[in-house]
């Protein structure tokens, strides 16, 4: 896709988002929900965001190790810190991961594939681990909740996370995938398509790691999850936990698509569609929605703290000493 086609695209969807937003809720009434918010239910939702950051550099740290590149969970976590603040200017996750992959390329030049490997892996089994949990949130869910209407974007992507693992771990299939290759070099991809591939590959023989990623990126799956739960106390709605664990797993996937920047006005949204099939009103729905992205927020300040620090005062880290 062309960039100023892709640059219309996303205008579009910002704008349908936004205007069905308009439609559904009352700004004064929602101004009067955030303005009386429960400060220690905000407080609880802040902090079980930010406490996932350095779990995430902890497993994100395995993966690296698992291609024997080493980085330290402090400068890891300063990285996923420095993400989160470029994410809030680029097409939602995808920016901070494109950041996250040039900074750490920096770090270890020549090894621009295990690095993208590690990074896209880690997305992929978070998005794996999502739709687990939505898969059991909508069993429990069964004639409890109305979310039918939210199966069928679940088993697409469900579809998608099989046919996605099936092509970058079977063997078989790798060997099949050569008929591409015109394609990519016609298109002048193959470069980047290797790496990602390449990337990903590589860990087919460290099943354990990637079993200890899965099982890290559960808990802090449902840790985010109940910070949603705690933004949704602070503006009055009393659910139980049990639709923010349908609710919060579908959340994760449809930011993962880079629709708008930040995921600007989609985020909303869908806490509008969502909370209102519960019997949540548009108004209080999208002030959760709106805590969710004060948030994503508080993820970016610390992040660019460090920006300011390493660029504006030029107090960067030290590059790591090499061998020769």
């Amino acid at each position: 896709m062309s960039r100023p086609l892709r640059i219309s695209a996303t205008l579009v969807v910002s704008a349908l988002a936004v205007a069905y937003i308009v439609y559904k809720i009352d700004l004064r009434k929602t101004l009067d929900i955030l303005g009386s918010a429960s400060v220690p239910w905000v407080v609880t939702s802040a902090i079980l965001t930010l406490i996932t950051v350095p779990p995430m550099a902890w497993r994100w740290q395995r993966l690296l190790v698992a291609r024997d590149l080493h980085e330290s969970v402090g400068w890891l976590t300063r990285t996923y810190f420095v993400s989160y603040a470029w994410g809030q200017i680029l097409p939602t996750s995808v920016g901070g991961d494109a950041s996250r992959i040039f900074e750490t390329s920096r770090r270890h030049p020549g090894q621009i594939t295990p690095i993208t490997g590690s990074v896209l892996l880690e997305r992929a089994i978070g998005g794996a681990v999502t739709l687990l949990l939505a898969g059991i949130g909508f069993l429990l869910a069964i004639g409890r909740y109305s979310i039918g209407a939210y199966v069928w974007p679940e088993v697409i992507f469900v579809l998608g996370t099989i046919a996605a693992g099936i092509v970058f771990f079977s063997r078989s299939v790798r060997r099949r995938l050569v008929f591409l290759l015109p394609l990519v070099r016609r298109l002048r991809i193959e470069t980047p398509a290797r790496a990602v591939y390449d990337g990903i590959h590589g860990y087919r023989d460290h099943v354990g790691t990637l079993v200890l990623v899965s099982v890290v990126t559960a808990v802090l799956q449902l840790t985010r999850i109940v910070a949603i739960y705690a933004s949704g106390r602070a503006v009055g709605i009393h659910l139980p936990l049990l639709p923010y664990v349908v609710l919060g797993p579908l959340l994760f996937l449809v930011m993962l698509v880079p629709f708008t920047v930040n995921g600007l006005g989609i985020r909303e949204a869908f806490f509008v569609s969502f909370l209102g099939n519960l019997g949540v009103p548009p108004d209080t729905a999208f002030a959760c929605g709106f805590l969710f992205f004060v948030m994503t927020i508080v993820l970016a300040l610390p992040g660019l703290a460090v920006i300011l620090w390493e660029n504006v005062f030029d107090r960067r880290a030290p590059m790591p000493e090499r061998s020769a």
